[in-house]
């Protein structure tokens, strides 16, 4: 096998394995606040407390996944082309 033949394979694997991600759950962790949906602060004594909502996911501790954004973009522009008046 040549290596360039390993790459696309590799690559088209990885690929179809995060469509199959996407698919089955659209919505993941979110990075600012890890999930909890809140930043965690600690008090004077130095024990942990909750803090601020985080704004980036609206305290709900999900975002939607780059791949399901652009297929939801895509799907949106398809409906909109394809309408007919």
């Amino acid at each position: 096998m040549t290596p360039a033949l390993l790459a696309i394979t590799l690559i088209l694997g990885v690929t179809l394995c995060y469509v199959a991600v996407c698919a089955a759950s659209p919505f993941g962790n979110c990075r600012k606040c890890n999930g909890w949906g809140f930043a965690m602060k600690t008090d004077r004594k130095g024990r942990m407390k909750r803090g601020k909502d985080c704004r980036r996911c609206k305290a709900t501790g999900k975002r939607i996944r780059v791949g399901r954004w652009l297929y939801n973009r895509w799907a949106r522009i398809y409906r909109a082309g394809t309408n007919t008046p």
